[in-house]
């Protein structure tokens, strides 16, 4: 391998670092920054391959298959946690989840807060059909009796 290739290696590592780091540090969406510290972990494994190959050692490609292991079982546990988390709120915004943080830290309040979630929009509800229960006495507006 030349050192041009070398080089245009760890460019690439580097900017796939880079772009993971800003997309973590820029984004609230929880999704988003796990997505971001993949990608930033992907730049450190394209850089130990291409220093493993230019040195003619295997070593930091086994380091890289430790990596993407690794890797797997983080996605799992955190697509399983991202998705706990949004069943209990609704919402995977960073900065909804205060409670995580340490006991002694204050709360971090946001510069921009987030805009009111849009309200449901209201269909309109057929009647049910046959005998309706007893107990239920409701007047239904535009029911066709």
């Amino acid at each position: 391998m030349s050192p041009a290739t070398l080089e245009s290696y760890l460019v690439v590592g580097a900017v796939l670092f880079a772009l993971g780091m800003v997309g973590f540090l820029t984004r609230r969406n929880m999704i988003i920054m796990f997505l971001s510290a993949e990608m930033m972990l992907q730049g450190v494994a394209v850089n130990l391959v291409a220093f493993a190959r230019f040195r003619g050692d295997l070593g930091g490609q086994v380091l890289v298959l430790f990596i993407l292991t690794v890797a797997a079982c983080e996605a799992a546990l955190a697509l399983a946690f991202i998705l706990m988390l949004y069943k209990r709120r609704k919402s995977l915004d960073i900065s909804v989840w205060q409670e995580l943080r340490e006991p002694d830290q204050d709360p971090v309040q946001d510069e921009e807060p987030l805009p009111d979630a849009p309200k449901p929009e209201d269909f309109q509800h057929l009647t049910p059909a046959g005998v309706q229960p007893p107990g239920k006495e409701e007047t239904q507006e535009g029911s066709h009796a």
